[in-house]
């Protein structure tokens, strides 16, 4: 049932208002943004970098990882500022690359292709990593190690110690996500490469078997070299719900609809229905599915679109049980380090939703008011806007883009000198004098959108402060969606 309203239908009202005007103070160039967003992921890449590599001050890194196993583990992203491959956030940023381009790649003309590229870097890892039979590579790298040195991955001599899940140590968080991932990049590429497709699909339906026949959270095997940084805090079972519905998606098989309906309740599906991130995915699980109920195809699952109406009513002030806080410039605030990932993945589901309303004739219930379409992507934008620039610093998060935007992030290769400029080694300890340097980065890792800023609306623009001034890819996979569609309609 939808919330009763806290406040009086003025306050609604004005709110409404204010989102519809504020959301277009500033003209900002999405497309521009868009095409720098997707760039970082070039900047963010492991392994050998191919001839058409844009990013041109990265070069090949991390030749070996997988060696120590026995196994190729080449490729695949850095999450964030870091040399450390976590596959359960790069699951999850492959997951948010595929559904940016299923719901809006429509939208993105020449960045198309390039945000495809991203999706098939993502993917042609993650296969690598399941491709033993009841075994899933979960990560590479000892996170200590890295995290004691400040060095380029070029130079990277620090323990890649090879993480894995299997029948005796499961993981179904991570394998969960891992299907979810392919099965949703299998839909990217069904028209583009059938062939690859039906290999991306393949394997996401043993990759889910797995997880869901061995239960078990990784976090609970792998606690040292997983935690504090990707630990499993949520549970597995959202994962596997995850996975079941982009498998569905994917398959257009019954069984895993009926798996849905089988198991909402023991997998806990009306559990924290207000988040959405890397470690929770209840938010977008409401989301995914309702598109269905909202077409009419799938009555049986009307309780996943009660919880999805219910997310979109926590976000708006002025609603009962607001899940959210708001800074005095209007950004989203959620507790938890690197805030900006929050951001991108609520307001992601905003514009979404407000799609599979729009074509559905529908509005949200909240209390006796409702939230239009129209209002939860004025929402959407507003928050794309503060990252632009329309906030109270007139600071873009978005390096690269603006006249303004941090100049010292907290990242690796982009804080040392690149091999091009300085081939000599530098070394774990030497690289400490660049890290505390108060210069900004040498190396300018364009369309990187970093945690942001504080409740206050104010930011630290130092290496030091990682939750403000770090990347990650799970940041900017949302976000490629959400300028798609703001490009197409500014």
């Amino acid at each position: 049932m939808a919330p009763k309203p806290a406040t009086s239908p003025a306050v609604f009202a004005i709110f409404t208002l204010l989102l519809i005007f504020s959301a277009s103070v500033t003209a900002h160039d999405y497309s521009d943004a868009l095409r720098k967003c997707i760039l970082f992921f070039e900047g963010q890449r492991s392994g050998r970098l191919p001839p058409d590599q844009r990013v041109t001050w990265r070069s090949h890194s991390a030749m070996h990882d997988g060696a120590s196993a026995g196994v190729d583990l080449r490729g695949g992203y850095y999450d964030a500022g870091d040399n450390i491959k976590f596959n359960f956030p790069m699951a999850f940023t492959t997951t948010m690359l595929a559904w940016s381009v299923i719901d809006f790649g429509r939208l993105m003309g020449a960045e198309l292709g390039n945000a495809i590229r991203a999706v098939k870097w993502g993917t042609d890892y993650l296969l690598k990593a399941t491709a033993t039979d009841g075994v899933v590579y979960v990560q590479v790298g000892d996170p200590l190690s890295d995290h004691n040195c400040w060095e380029r991955p070029e130079d990277m001599d620090t323990l890649r110690t090879v993480y894995k899940v299997d029948r005796n140590h499961p993981g179904s968080e991570v394998a969960g996500e891992t299907a979810a991932a392919l099965a949703a990049a299998s839909i990217v590429f069904r028209s583009r490469d059938p062939v690859y497709s039906r290999i991306l699909l393949n394997r996401a339906v043993k990759v889910f078997r797995f997880a869901d026949t061995y239960r078990g959270a990784y976090s609970d095997y792998l606690s040292s070299a997983v935690c504090p940084f990707y630990c499993d805090n949520n549970g597995y079972e959202d994962e596997l719900l995850w996975a079941a519905a982009w498998l569905q998606k994917a398959s257009r098989r019954r069984q895993y609809r009926e798996y849905i309906v089988r198991n909402q309740v023991i997998l806990r599906a009306g559990d924290t229905i207000h988040e959405f991130g890397w470690d929770n995915k209840h938010a977008g699980i409401n989301v995914l599915i309702s598109k269905e109920v909202l077409m009419g195809k799938s009555p049986n699952l009307k309780s996943f679109q009660n919880n999805a109406d219910a997310f979109i009513c926590s976000l708006l002030p002025g609603t009962a049980h607001l899940q959210v806080q708001y800074s005095p410039g209007g950004l989203i605030f959620k507790a938890g380090g690197s805030n900006m990932q929050h951001v991108t993945s609520l307001s992601f589901l905003l514009l979404a939703y407000s799609n599979y309303l729009s074509h559905a004739n529908r509005v949200v219930p909240c209390g006796d008011k409702t939230a239009s379409p129209a209002l939860l992507k004025s929402l959407a934008r507003r928050q794309v806007n503060y990252i632009l620039g329309d906030n109270p610093m007139r600071m873009s998060y978005m390096v690269g883009y603006g006249p303004r935007y941090p100049q010292r992030i907290h990242h690796r290769g982009s804080s040392l000198p690149s091999v091009r400029v300085h081939p000599a080694h530098i070394g774990c300890q030497a690289g400490s004098r660049y890290f505390f340097s108060p210069d900004p980065n040498p190396n300018v890792l364009i369309g990187a959108v970093v945690g942001g800023p504080n409740t206050t609306d104010a930011f630290p623009d130092s290496r030091p402060f990682f939750q403000e001034t770090e990347p990650t890819t799970y940041i900017n996979a949302p976000l490629v969606g959400l300028l798609g569609y703001f490009a197409a309609h500014p």
